[in-house]
Order: C-alpha cells, then structure tokens, then sequence
C-alpha cells in the first residue's frame, strides 16, 4: 500500500520532536526608540492628547460647536500619534523602505502643531469663566491647558524631524567634502 498513488505518508514520533521546531517570533520592540527624543514626544504626545479629548469629553461639549473642533483635532492627531507611535515600535518603517519616513514625519508633526494651535486658540476662547456648571469650565480650562501642551510637543517634533530630515544640521559643502575626500 506504501506504493500508491496518492497514498498519504505520515511519520510517528515522540512528542518531544515536534516541540523541536523553532516557535514563531514576534516582531522586537525598538528600546532606542523608546529613549529617543521622538519616542518620548509621541509618548507625551499621546497622553496629553488623551487628556484634552477626554477631558472635553466629559463636559457637555455637544451644547457649543467650538468644541466639536477641539474634539476632532484631539482624537484624530491622538489616533494618528497612536498608530504612528507602534509603527515606531515595531520597527515597520524597516519593512516599509519605500516611505520617506522622515518627510512623513515633518509633514505629520507640522499638520498637528498647525491644527493643535488651532484647537487651542478655539479651546481657551471657548472657556466662560461664568459657566452655570463649575465642572465643566474646570474640565475646558485644564483642557485648554493641556492642548497647549500637545500643542508644544508637536512643535518641538516638528523641529526635531526636520532636522532629522535635513540631516541633522550638515549642509551641501560638508557633505560633498566627506563624499569626495
């Protein structure tokens, strides 16, 4: 029977055998990038935006259109920062070469410092100090505080990927001099 077509072979072992074969690896974690300044801007990025959109969240912010923008800005930029961070993590931009990761980076940071100034500015004019409702003008005010911070760390990731991209401060001399030297 061992000689027919179609015959189905199978091999008998111990079981030890088949814990043998090597277990599928998961993806590293980057410590590096963990200890960068990058990875700790979007840390930061990640949970003061946190804090804005929940913090907003919490009031009744249906009731003034204001804050339907602050809402948008903050949980579409901590999404993005969320994603952008594990892609980070997980050492994807190595996989995905083809992506000029650092122009992804300055276009994004830039997009966010933009919009964040925006939901900021909207945020704190938004603020009545005269509010029926205690809670919420304390929960607008610090998150108007807050904004303002997200808003800083993703200007300081702005400047730091551009430099990233420009390449960190070397101009078109030096680099033609080290090329041909």
């Amino acid at each position: 029977m061992a000689g027919l077509p179609g015959a189905v072979r199978t091999r008998s072992g111990s079981p030890g055998a088949s814990a043998a074969l090597p277990a599928p690896r998961l993806a590293a974690l980057d410590g590096a990038f963990l200890c960068s300044p990058l990875g700790g801007l979007m840390g930061a990025q990640a949970v003061l935006g946190l804090l804005v959109w929940a913090l907003i969240a919490d009031t009744t912010y249906h009731l003034h259109a204001a804050y339907g923008w602050v809402m948008f800005v903050s949980i579409f930029f901590w999404v993005a920062t969320v994603l952008l961070f594990m892609t980070y993590l997980l050492q994807l931009p190595l996989k995905f070469y083809v992506i000029p990761w650092p122009l992804v980076l300055v276009i994004f940071n830039a997009a966010a410092t933009i919009l964040y100034i925006t939901a900021f500015i909207t945020c704190s004019a938004a603020v009545q100090p005269t509010s029926w409702r205690q809670w919420d003008y304390n929960r607008r005010a610090a998150a108007s505080f807050f904004a303002c911070l997200v808003m800083l760390t993703y200007g300081v990731s702005t400047f730091l990927s551009f430099r990233a991209w420009k390449g960190l401060g070397s101009n078109a001399a030096t680099s033609q001099v080290t090329n041909h030297a």
